[in-house]
Formats: C-alpha cells, sequence, structure tokens
C-alpha cells in the first residue's frame, strides 16, 4: 500500500500546511503504508497551453516534472493533497498541476484509488479549499475519505488539533484502501461523471485519438 502526499505552499520547511499533510503521511505509516511526500514548490511545472495534444497523443508537449509526479499518482493507492489557502482558493503551485491534468479526468485515471485534502488558512477559505482539492480528486475518478484543517491565524494553538485529526485521516485513510472500503455517494457521483466523459471521448474519437483508444482498451466503451 502506497500513499504519496503532495504539498502546494511556497513556503518549503516554513509550511504549516506540511506538518498537515506529514501528519496524515504519519497516521498512515502507523497503518504499515508506504509513504512519500512530494514538495510542487520544488518543481519546474508549467502553466497547461491548453492546445489539447494530450487528448490526442496521451503525452503533454511540456517537458517538465510534471511527468513524474503523475507517475507517482499513478503508482499509489492514495494521494494526500495539502495547500494553504490563497484568497480562498488553493496555491498557484496546485492550481497549475491541476490544470494539466484534464487528460487524466478525461480518462478517469484514479479510478479505484482513494484520497483526502489538508489545508490551513489565516481566517477563511478553509471549507472551500478543502471541497476543490476533494472535488479534484473525484473528478480524477478517485473517492476521498476526509478532511483535516485549520484557522491559525485566529487561534495559533489550532493547528495541534489540526495535526490530531490529519493523523487520524491518515489512518483512515490507509484502513479504506486495505479493506476496499466504498462510498456509495461519491462511487454514483463518479460513475455518473464517467458516463458523461465517455459521451464526450466517444464524440470526439476522431480528434481525441489517444483518449478514445484508452476508453476501448479499458472495456469502458
Amino acid at each position: 500500500m502506497k500513499i504519496l502526499g503532495i504539498n502546494s505552499s511556497p513556503r518549503g520547511r516554513n509550511s504549516r500546511t506540511l506538518t498537515l499533510v506529514e501528519a496524515v503521511l504519519d497516521g498512515a505509516k502507523e497503518r504499515g503504508a508506504e509513504t512519500e511526500l512530494v514538495d510542487l514548490r520544488a518543481l519546474d511545472i508549467q502553466y497547461c497551453l491548453g492546445c489539447q495534444v494530450c487528448y490526442a497523443e496521451g503525452e503533454c508537449v511540456l517537458d517538465d516534472d510534471l511527468s513524474e509526479v503523475w507517475e507517482k499518482m499513478m503508482d499509489a493507492d492514495g494521494i494526500v493533497l495539502g495547500s494553504p489557502v490563497y484568497i480562498n482558493g488553493v496555491t498557484a503551485q496546485l492550481k497549475t498541476m491541476v490544470d494539466r491534468l484534464a487528460d487524466a479526468i478525461h480518462c478517469q485515471m484514479l479510478v479505484g484509488k482513494y484520497g483526502c485534502a489538508v489545508t490551513t488558512a489565516g481566517s477563511s477559505g478553509i471549507s472551500e479549499v478543502l471541497s476543490y482539492m476533494n472535488y479534484f480528486l473525484n473528478q480524477l475518478g478517485a473517492v476521498t475519505v476526509g478532511e483535516a484543517g485549520a484557522a491559525i491565524g485566529r487561534d495559533p494553538a489550532a493547528i495541534n488539533a489540526a495535526i490530531t485529526k490529519a493523523f487520524n485521516l491518515g489512518q483512515t485513510l490507509a484502513d479504506a484502501i486495505q479493506t476496499e472500503r466504498h462510498y456509495a455517494e461519491q462511487e454514483s457521483a463518479i460513475a455518473e461523471r464517467g458516463a458523461f466523459f465517455r459521451q464526450l471521448v466517444k464524440a470526439n474519437k476522431e480528434a481525441w485519438r489517444h483518449q478514445y483508444e484508452f476508453w476501448m482498451e479499458k472495456g469502458w466503451m
């Protein structure tokens, strides 16, 4: 069982969100998981060009570090996303990664995987950011098991309770993977989304050759 943590704060070791990502990984380790941490700040991930070449060929025209991150995501059984709240949204580092994964969303490439999200904020925006990160994982086909966050600006001690919650979240994530836990409501929504993308890809099969072939090879078309 492999669990990947992705921290998108630009603050390096000073990141309080990193503290929560690591707490999730620590909780998962206690349940026997092999864990790895990715620091998006340290990577070269360029902006999406909107060229749709990946739809047709399955590869991005940009040669940067995203391919390595994606390989780790595909190899993992669980994914932890972490971003501090920046003006009620995720950081530019995470959004840049998200925008580059439209092909993976169309192909529902994380079906069968699990995930969760953590955040920290000065004051507001925690619920919006946690919801967005878990929504993104759902868009890829993954089922999410929960979230943890803290508004530290108002109460610096809030990080302590959030660390405990994040640690427990890591245990929940590992347990869900090991038992193949079902989340009926999410699974129903993911199935509906998959049906939408199946029709979308089928309608564009001449232009989106890679995606159509992917769906056919999976036996989903």
